[in-house]
């Protein structure tokens, strides 16, 4: 019997007077990954972001199986940011750990974990190099084995491939098909159509806010009467997508006056005509 692990519930989120998701309602299924598709803008990341617990919603809730708020139960979330966030003077195996430890997980038990994982992203013998020196692909695998060494309930993934190499692309995919394989709950943020056919059970196509789809990749081709995933995308999402706008936060007095303070007002003054003084 499938066990539903996250429940969004009329959510909506708003930066000032942009609304980036608008009552927004779904549930994540163990056992399964999910793909978030969309444009840039179209609200995947601040969704992730919430269920993360990240950010608060502006009305509605998103709760883990037993009703408790995720914000209030971090430690069983595994998150993988659009940025690493690594400690470049640290080594990987030491960004893991640091990670693990404030979860409270034990050294041997991160390690157990992490080193399993290491083997599948040809990371083992790279674990006790500073991550100063890393590649992409390098880092990307580094937060990947991080967000995996606590044992999280649910692994959100926000553009896990963006910027990797092939090969390196390859590995991620293979390691979430093997997740998936051993039960492990994914929700895989994409823009990649190609990508998500491949790695996801279930795809939730937003855009500019709303959800349009949510089903499975031959669901979203019939009940679109489409020939593919990109021709049942352009039909699900007709209308133009807004600009970016989905990771702003309202900023605060000080963040307001260091920008006007830094931030030339006219041409002139950027030509460095002070006529006006």
């Amino acid at each position: 019997m499938t066990e539903t692990l996250m429940t969004i519930s009329n959510v909506s989120k708003s930066f000032g007077e942009v609304e980036a998701l608008r009552e927004i309602s779904l549930e994540i299924n163990s056992g399964e990954v999910v793909g978030l598709v969309g444009s840039n803008g179209a609200g995947k990341t601040t969704l992730l972001r919430l269920m993360s617990g990240v950010y608060k919603p502006t009305s509605g809730s998103v709760c883990l199986d037993d009703g408790t708020p995720v914000d209030k139960m971090r430690q069983r979330l595994g998150v993988v940011p659009e940025s690493t966030g690594l400690y470049s003077r640290l080594t990987a195996w030491e960004n893991i750990r640091y990670h693990s430890r404030m979860h409270g997980i034990d050294d041997d038990d991160s390690w157990n974990r992490t080193s399993r994982f290491a083997k599948h992203l040809d990371m083992l013998e790279n674990l006790g190099r500073h991550t100063k020196g890393f590649s992409r692909g390098m880092k990307q695998k580094t937060a990947l084995l991080r967000a995996l060494a606590h044992g999280p309930s649910v692994l959100l993934l926000d553009e896990p491939t963006a910027g990797l190499d092939i090969t390196s692309a390859r590995t991620v995919r293979a390691l979430v098909k093997q997740l998936r394989d051993e039960g492990g709950t994914i929700v895989y943020s994409t823009h990649h159509l190609a990508e998500a056919e491949q790695v996801c059970d279930r795809i939730i196509i937003i855009h500019n806010g709303d959800i349009q789809a949510d089903g499975s990749p031959a669901e979203l081709l019939e009940d679109t009467n489409s020939k593919n995933l990109e021709e049942a995308y352009v039909s699900l999402t007709q209308e133009k997508a807004r600009p970016r706008n989905d990771d702003l936060e309202s900023e605060g007095k000080f963040t307001r006056w260091w920008r006007r303070l830094f931030t030339p007002r006219t041409p002139k003054t950027i030509l460095g005509d002070d006529s006006s003084e």
